[in-house]
C-alpha cells in the first residue's frame, strides 16, 4: 500500500483498532506502510474528494467492483461477497442540519483482510458515533462487531423519524373532518412522500442486511449472526410500519376525496334547486316583458302588484313541493 499519498481532502479519518475497543489514530504515511500483520484498519474517506478516486484505483488494490461501489452516487443497499472481500451498502436517516430525514444518506464499507474502508458523501452521525466510541475504548474490537455497530447505529436513528411519520399520520386522520381540505391535503402528500422516501431504501436494506446474516463470511461470527437477526427484525418492523402508515394516508385520502366530493355535490344541489325555483318565474318575467301590444294589464295600474303576488305565491308553492318531496 506504498505509493502518492491523497490530497486532505480524500481521507476523513483512519484508526488501526487495537482490539479491545480502542485504536490509535493514523496518518498517510502510516496507513500507506500498513499490512495485515498489524491488526484491523479503518480507512474513512471522502467519496466526493477526486483524489480519493485516485487513491482507490491506484492504492488500494481493489477490483473495479468493489471501487464502483464505494464511489457511485446514487446506491441501494446491498450485499456483495466476493473472492477478495465484502461490498456493503447501507442507508441511514438524513439527520444533518437543515436536510430532510427522509433525503437518506449512504455508507459504503469494503471489508477484506483485516480492512475496513468506508466512503461517504454526506456527514452520517452514525460513523461520528463509532469514532467516539473508539475514541473512549467502547468501540468494536473486530470486524464483524463493526459491522453490527454501524447497522445497529443507523437502523436506531430511524426509529424517532418513523414515528414522527406516524404520528404525522394519526394527526391527519384525527382531522379530517375539522381542517382545511387544503391544508389536510398538503400534509397528506407531504407525509406519502417521506413514506415513499423512506421505504424506497429501507426495504432493499433490510434484504441486505439478511443476505449479510446468511453468506459464509469468515470474520462474522454467530454473535454477530444473531444480533443481525435482531437488527433485521427492527428493519421489518419499521418497513412495516411504514407500509401501515401509507395504508392509512392513501385511506385518509379517499375519506377527504369523498368529504370534497360530498361538499361539490351539495352545492349543485343547492345551485339545481335555485335554478328550478327561478325558472318558471324567469319564463312568466320573460314573457311580459315582451315589448309587442296586447299585454294583458299594461293599461292597469294594480298590474305590476297582481303580477308580483302570483309569482311569490308560484314561489311559495314550490318551496312547499319541494318540502313535500324532501328535496330540500
Amino acid at each position: 500500500m506504498r505509493g502518492k499519498q491523497p490530497e486532505n481532502g480524500a481521507l476523513v479519518f483512519a484508526y488501526l483498532l487495537d482490539g479491545q475497543g480502542g485504536g490509535r489514530e493514523l496518518e498517510w504515511g502510516e496507513i500507506n506502510a500498513w499490512s495485515p500483520s498489524g491488526g484491523p484498519l479503518w480507512i474513512h474517506l471522502n467519496a466526493r474528494a477526486l483524489e480519493t478516486e485516485r487513491w482507490l484505483v491506484e492504492e488500494s488494490n481493489l477490483d473495479e467492483v468493489a471501487r464502483d461501489g464505494l464511489l457511485s452516487g446514487e446506491v441501494r443497499p446491498r450485499t456483495v461477497v466476493g473472492r477478495d472481500g465484502t461490498l456493503i451498502i447501507l442507508r441511514g436517516v438524513n439527520l444533518n442540519p437543515g436536510a430532510d430525514p427522509e433525503d437518506m444518506v449512504s455508507v459504503r464499507l469494503w471489508i477484506d483482510d483485516n480492512r475496513i474502508i468506508t466512503t461517504v458523501r454526506r456527514a452520517v452521525l452514525s460513523i461520528n458515533d463509532l469514532r467516539q466510541a473508539i475514541s473512549k475504548r467502547h468501540g468494536p474490537s473486530n470486524l464483524g462487531e463493526f459491522v453490527t455497530s454501524l447497522s445497529d447505529r443507523l437502523v436506531e436513528r430511524m426509529s424517532n423519524v418513523i414515528e414522527e411519520v406516524d404520528d404525522a399520520v394519526d394527526k391527519l386522520e384525527d382531522e379530517i373532518q375539522t381542517a382545511d381540505p387544503q391544508i389536510l391535503r398538503a400534509g397528506l402528500a407531504s407525509a406519502r412522500r417521506q413514506i415513499i422516501s423512506l421505504r424506497r431504501y429501507l426495504a432493499p436494506q433490510k434484504e441486505a442486511l439478511n443476505r449479510l446474516q446468511h453468506e459464509r463470511i469468515p470474520w462474522l461470527l454467530d454473535d454477530d449472526r444473531n444480533l443481525l437477526r435482531e437488527i433485521m427484525d427492527r428493519s421489518i418492523h419499521y418497513v412495516e410500519a411504514l407500509d401501515s402508515a401509507r395504508d392509512r394516508a392513501a385511506v385518509t385520502q379517499e375519506e377527504l376525496n369523498g368529504r370534497l366530493s360530498e361538499q361539490l355535490e351539495r352545492r349543485m344541489y343547492m345551485l339545481t334547486m335555485i335554478a328550478a325555483i327561478f325558472l318558471p318565474l324567469t319564463f312568466i318575467t320573460g314573457l311580459l316583458g315582451i315589448n309587442v301590444a296586447g299585454i294583458p294589464g299594461a293599461e292597469n295600474r294594480w298590474a305590476f302588484l297582481g303580477v308580483a303576488l302570483v309569482l311569490f305565491a308560484i314561489f311559495l308553492g314550490q318551496l312547499l313541493y319541494f318540502r313535500i318531496r324532501r328535496w330540500i
